[in-house]
């Protein structure tokens, strides 16, 4: 443990970035809520490109509730991880052992319109902030990948011996892959390393409380909060992607996962780490090994919610493929994981979120 001025030790530290958006704060949150005391510091660093702060307020909405939610503190400083000055003032100031590593731009269709951008913010920071780990001298990261790394399934369901790097459809998923290649090359060349990518699937639903959810800034991007948001009248319809693609009835399939249960996984990873000999770069699934399509979750959602959805078919989106779900054996052997929320409880838990929340974190 790093001393401080006075010469008493400093608490140890999770350095959490992106902490402040939808999968982040929902892991924040986990962490916190299965601490029996004040065991680790929490410290987010996020730059609110994707998360709401209230004018007046030092914190965004999402992190100010979970502190309510949990009544512990959270240690928060808005910067952009690609600020190496910034970032290292961070770890001068707290007893950072282990980085949970959420900062990144995620939409693959905006990727396709931005990919300058994407490579920069995804690919720029996480580069950033593992030159600022290796400086400060940690070297635990668990990584917030995706399946869109596996690109095009040369065969489903998707393993984590599946190829990687080809065939892949956005500079959204080429960032990830990139990164992971490049966290492969780190942990090779020094054997201090330990990281973890996981590759999550289709994060979706909300914290049982109601009180965080997805809260996308604009016109969301992703399939669960366009569907609430048109239940909820702030979005007049759902615009679906195509209806010929090759899958039971046209539209794109995907593993759909509880954010809960995805939170947990990251819980689980950190134990890895105190394993004897743990060491090298590790990629691991997190899903539901099961595929729902489209038209499955707006009728999953029309039931939980009691709303009708309306919606119209329009052309593909540009980086979309037909169908993905994961193989969760080795989360299950590893890590001693896996999802036990359904589809249910992912529409439930979303429409209590935008129901309570209609403009979001926004009150008005």
């Amino acid at each position: 443990m790093k001393p401080t001025e006075n010469g008493i030790t400093m608490t140890p530290a999770i350095l959490v970035t992106g902490g402040a958006g939808y999968v982040g704060s929902h892991t924040v949150t986990t962490l916190l809520e299965r601490q029996s005391g004040q065991e680790f510091e929490i410290v987010v660093v996020d730059n609110l490109s994707n998360a709401y702060r209230s004018e007046g307020q030092k914190k965004p909405e999402s992190l100010r509730i979970i502190e309510e939610i949990t009544n512990k503190t959270i240690h928060f400083y808005e910067l952009d991880i690609r600020d190496a000055d910034a970032l290292s003032k961070v770890f001068e100031t707290h007893n950072v052992e282990c980085v949970i590593h959420f900062a990144a731009l995620k939409a693959v269709g905006e990727s396709v319109e931005k990919p300058l951008e994407y490579y920069q913010a995804n690919i720029g920071g996480t580069c950033t902030l593992m030159e600022t780990m290796r400086k400060y001298g940690v070297f635990k990261l668990i990584y917030s990948s995706s399946c869109t790394v596996y690109g095009e399934p040369e065969r489903l369901p998707l393993d984590e011996g599946h190829p990687t790097g080809r065939g892949l459809t956005s500079p959204y998923g080429k960032s990830k892959y990139f990164c992971e290649e490049i966290m492969k090359d780190l942990s090779i060349s020094d054997k201090k390393w330990k990281i973890i990518s996981l590759r999550y699937f289709n994060p979706v639903g909300a914290h049982r409380s109601g009180r965080i959810g997805e809260d996308p800034a604009g016109i969301p991007n992703n399939l669960m909060p366009f569907i609430a948001q048109v239940a909820v009248g702030r979005l007049s319809e759902l615009k679906v992607f195509g209806n010929d693609y090759p899958t039971p009835d046209g539209t794109g399939v995907r593993d759909y996962i509880h954010v809960e249960d995805l939170a947990e996984g990251h819980v689980k990873a950190m134990k890895l780490f105190q394993q004897p000999g743990f060491s090298g770069f590790h990629a691991i699934n997190l899903g539901t090994g099961t595929g729902y399509s489209v038209l499955e979750m707006v009728a999953a959602f029309k039931a939980a919610s009691g709303k009708d959805i309306p919606y119209r078919i329009i052309g593909r989106r540009a980086g979309d493929i037909a169908t993905n779900y994961s193989d969760v054996a080795l989360s299950h052997k590893l890590l001693g994981w896996r999802a036990v929320k359904t589809l249910e409880d992912m529409c439930a838990d979303t429409w209590r979120w935008q129901s309570k929340n209609p403009n979001g974190f926004k009150t008005s």
